[in-house]
This record gives structure tokens, C-alpha cells and sequence, in this order.
């Protein structure tokens, strides 16, 4: 899959923990298109590891964390519904206003090299 708005870089600890961290910032009517992106990598990860997903320090193969910014607005906690298969909740902005979405990937080298693999982001 080619990734058209996610930028990832990529970190690793001393442990061999991954992290690919991206950020995208859209205008309100490009939204949806990110957050088709931003859905699609994360079906993949639950349908390839979503049973193990957890912090790493705690036993879990991978972990995500995704956040919306949108201007004037608080901070705003995503997450991915697995059975709806998408971002819950739905960020609303304003028409003509920018929303940033941020999300943070981390995982072991079986993630990691899967991630690799299926997106090419290193």
C-alpha cells in the first residue's frame, strides 16, 4: 500500500522497539482521505497482530496511539474500531479550518519487519 499523506520516522530504543511516528495536516474537505488512510494501516495491524496489540513492556507485539488537533479546539483521543473497522470518534472541524492528526506506531521486530514489509517505511 502506498501511503499518500503519512510521513513516518522512525525511531528504536536500546531493546529493539520500533516507534514511526507521522504527522498529517489536511484541510477539513481532505480529512476523510486521511483518515481512510490512517484506517487502512490500521487494519491492517489488528488483522495481522490486532489479538497481541499492547504496550511492548507489557508483553503486547504492537501498540498505536492517534490524536486530531484542530484549530481552536482541544486536543482530541482517537481511536479504531475493529468490528466498525473505523476512527472513532469522527473529528468535525469547521469548513475551510486545517486538522493535524498524529499518529504514533511501536512495535517489536515481528511488527517491525511486517510494518516494512507492507508499507515500505523505515
Amino acid at each position: 500500500m502506498t501511503l499518500h499523506f503519512l510521513d513516518f520516522d522512525y525511531s528504536e530504543d536500546e531493546e529493539g522497539t520500533g516507534t514511526w511516528d507521522a504527522m498529517a495536516s489536511v484541510p477539513t474537505d481532505r480529512l476523510p482521505e486521511l483518515l481512510a488512510e490512517i484506517t487502512a494501516l490500521l487494519d491492517w495491524a489488528h488483522t495481522e497482530f490486532g489479538a497481541l496489540r499492547g504496550p511492548v513492556e507489557t508483553g503486547g507485539l504492537w501498540d498505536y496511539d492517534l490524536q486530531c488537533e484542530r484549530d481552536g479546539l482541544p486536543l482530541l483521543a482517537l481511536g479504531f474500531d475493529i468490528h466498525e473497522r473505523q476512527i472513532h470518534p469522527r473529528p468535525q472541524s469547521q469548513p475551510q479550518a486545517w486538522v493535524t492528526l498524529t499518529l504514533s506506531l511501536s512495535g517489536g521486530p515481528a511488527f517491525a519487519a511486517a510494518f516494512v514489509d507492507r508499507f515500505g517505511a523505515t
